[in-house]
């Protein structure tokens, strides 16, 4: 059987996948709500949070919107080094927020001193940032940007895309003073997509309290109504929520610290392998991504070819993204995958690299 080795949606294991097909039950009855108070408080301790998580059915981006809409009234500080950043830059202008963009290169990480710049004598009501950008393979320095921002701004609410980088990277929400952390279920959770998870704390509830027009689907505080309940205002993604269970007693079984480990491993596995290639690294060293690698092009590979000659062995990678496309390629090393599919996905692109 061969392997994605994409940033999502990536492979899910057989028996989560079966559990979709499980009975349809109301999802207002006893049954379902024990299921559902048991996958909210474990997805708590996917976000090394005692705060309350979310759950909608809804990708990543959804709740980009659920953050602008229930956390600003006007004012938002975004944070763009990637495609997905500028995507969240873009939900916040749709929904009429006055933004302010705080933009490096894709190259280049946002730091903690430009962070400080931007907030010297001004009054975000949030700050919007991308934990692990996708696009490009670059982590960007949370726990050190919060601490900036708790000593420049302490009301500006930090709000964080962990979408590609939860559970295969460490987020620790309460240490770090993050506010909203969210995440989605296609990437290193290795879920089917169609959930989204959003970790508030108390702190930005208040603040949604003093919020007007959040809408009525991503409402935090119609989903906590709810929540309290065991249950969600409008129909959950039944079948979803079945392999969530299933799938959280697996990742626990494991462990998030050995979680944490294999990706760190499948990551240096990758990169050390592309430098010994002659190949760049389009992050730069101290801000590589544990989840999905971006190969700088420099050496004019045909992607598309390289894909097909890996397709024959049923293994896929990713072309670049956006702008980056053929300019990069993107090696996914999460979820479910382990270090010996990394090791043959290797061989194979030396196969490929030497004709």
């Amino acid at each position: 059987m061969g392997h994605l080795f994409v940033p999502g949606p990536v492979d899910v294991n057989e028996e989560v996948l079966a559990a979709q097909a499980q009975a349809m039950m109301p999802h207002r009855s006893d049954k379902f709500e024990e299921i559902f108070d048991r996958v909210s408080k474990g997805a708590s301790k996917l976000f090394l949070t005692e705060h309350r998580v979310f759950i909608t059915a809804s990708s990543g981006t959804g709740l980009h919107e659920a953050a602008v809409r229930n956390l600003a009234n006007e004012s938002v500080l975004s944070c763009v080094n990637g495609a997905f950043a500028k995507r969240w830059h873009d939900v916040a202008l749709s929904n009429g927020k006055k933004v302010d963009l705080l933009e490096t290169g894709w190259d280049q990480p946002i730091t903690p001193e430009i962070v400080s710049q931007a907030l010297d004598g001004k009054n975000y009501e949030i700050i919007i940032l991308v934990h692990n950008e996708t696009s490009t393979g670059l982590v960007n320095p949370i726990k050190e940007i919060a601490a900036a921002v708790h000593e420049a701004s302490p009301e500006t609410l930090i709000c964080i895309d962990a979408v590609s980088s939860l559970t295969g990277d460490r987020v620790e929400m309460d240490n770090w003073g993050l506010d909203m952390v969210l995440t989605s279920s296609q990437k290193a959770l290795a879920l089917p997509p169609g959930l989204g998870f959003a970790a508030v704390n108390d702190r930005a509830m208040a603040r949604a309290e003093t919020v007007d027009n959040r809408g009525w689907y991503f409402d935090f505080l119609r989903l906590e109504k709810h929540r309290i309940k065991d249950s969600t205002p409008a129909t959950p993604a039944i079948s979803l929520i079945y392999a969530l269970d299933l799938q959280l007693r697996r990742i626990f079984e494991e462990g998030l610290d050995a979680r944490f480990a294999r990706h760190a491993a499948m990551a240096e596995r990758v990169q050390t392998w592309a430098l010994e290639r002659k190949l760049a690294l389009f992050a730069p060293e101290g801000y590589r991504s544990k989840t999905v690698t971006t190969i700088d092009n420099q050496l004019e590979i045909d992607v598309v070819e390289l894909n097909a000659f890996l397709q024959e062995r049923e293994m896929r990678i990713a072309n670049g993204y956006g702008p980056l496309k053929n300019k990069t390629f993107r090696i996914g090393h999460m979820g479910e995958l382990q270090l010996a599919d990394i090791d043959e996905l290797l061989l194979v692109m030396d196969e490929f690299l030497a004709r």
